[in-house]
C-alpha cells in the first residue's frame, strides 16, 4: 500500500481559520464538493458547535449567558465544547478513514479567547490540551482578509448589520 492510501485510511483532519468575512465557509464547500466528486468520504463541521454537546454549548455562548463570568469561563466553555466536538465527531470519522474539514479550531481560541481576552498562553495551552486530547489538525488554511472587507463581506452575506465576530 502506498504512502497515500495508507494515510486516508486513517482520515485527514483540516481546520480553516481567519476573520469574519474571510471566505472559509465558501472555501470548506469548493473543497468538499471537489473531493466528494472524487469520491472521499468528507465530513464538514464547525466551532463552536459540530456535536450535539458542542451545540448546547454554542447556544449558552451566543446566548450571551457566559459574558458576566468573563473570559477565562467563555476559554473552559469552548474547551468543553471542543472536547465534545472531537471526541463525538472528529476522532471517529477520522478514524474510519473521512477527511473532516473543520470552520475553525484551536487558532480560533487562541486569539478570541487568549489574546484579545488576555488570557495567559500556558493557561490556553493546558486547556487546548486537554480539550484535544492529542488530535491536532493535520493542516490548517488560514484565510487572511482586511477586517474592514470581512466586516463588509459579512454584512452583505447577511443582509444584515454584521457585528464583530467574537469566535
Amino acid at each position: 500500500m502506498d504512502k497515500k492510501a495508507s494515510r486516508l485510511a486513517r482520515g485527514f483532519f483540516i481546520t480553516f481559520e481567519g476573520g469574519e468575512g474571510a471566505g472559509k465557509s465558501t472555501q470548506i464547500e469548493r473543497l468538499a464538493r471537489k473531493m466528494r466528486a472524487k469520491k472521499y468520504d468528507v465530513l464538514l463541521t464547525r466551532e463552536p458547535g459540530g456535536s450535539p454537546g458542542a451545540e448546547a454549548v454554542r447556544h449558552v455562548l451566543l446566548s450571551g449567558a457566559a459574558e458576566p463570568f468573563g473570559p477565562k469561563m467563555e476559554a473552559l466553555l469552548f474547551a468543553a465544547a471542543r472536547s465534545d466536538h472531537v471526541e463525538q465527531l472528529i476522532r471517529p470519522a477520522v478514524e474510519r478513514g473521512s477527511i473532516v474539514l473543520c470552520d475553525r479550531f484551536l487558532d480560533s481560541s487562541r486569539v478570541y479567547q487568549g489574546v484579545t481576552g488576555g488570557i495567559d498562553p500556558a493557561f490556553m495551552d493546558a486547556l487546548e490540551q486537554v480539550a484535544i486530547n492529542g488530535m491536532m489538525p493535520d493542516m490548517t488554511l488560514i484565510f487572511d482578509i482586511d477586517p474592514a472587507d470581512g466586516l463588509r463581506r459579512a454584512t452583505l452575506r447577511r443582509g444584515t448589520e454584521a457585528v464583530a465576530d467574537r469566535f
